[in-house]
């Protein structure tokens, strides 16, 4: 894989903390997956849980707050019953869209290059042989 390096990228101590608080927002096992959701546009609570099964009900509301917390995210909440609330990215949410999608990018080359010859990290899952016609099994050999 062709890995771009930035030229003259500062090894300053400003440099490292704007890097450190930037992933500190933007850090840990949902936040990213819920901005690369709402890259697509505004969605509501039950949509990004639909989106996002893994994620219990209680995480997915404190993510999204600290997420609202941070200004990346905008919460609407509509006066009406049942209550109606959608989430969207605000501008400063707007500006990750370009490093949230290379960052995806990355991820899927990585796990294709990567992940083939290293099955054990978390994240790959091989290819089942039946999903894949190029790769024929053998039924008949005793196991």
């Amino acid at each position: 894989m062709n890995v771009q390096r930035s030229r003259g990228a500062a090894n300053s101590k400003d440099s490292q903390e704007s890097l450190q608080s930037t992933l500190d927002l933007i850090g840990g096992k949902w936040k990213g997956v819920l901005l690369y959701h709402l890259i697509s546009g505004t969605k509501r609570f039950n949509e990004i849980r639909r989106l996002c099964p893994e994620i219990t009900q209680r995480m997915l509301t404190l993510q999204l707050r600290d997420l609202e917390r941070s200004g990346l995210v905008h919460r609407k909440v509509y006066p009406q019953a049942p209550r109606k609330v959608e989430y969207s990215l605000t501008e400063w949410g707007r500006g990750l869209e370009a490093a949230i999608l290379s960052i995806k990018s990355w991820g899927e080359a990585y796990r294709e290059e990567f992940g083939k010859a290293h099955p054990q990290l978390p994240g790959y899952q091989a290819p089942s042989p039946a999903a894949d016609p190029a790769c024929k099994t053998d039924t008949n050999i005793p196991g």
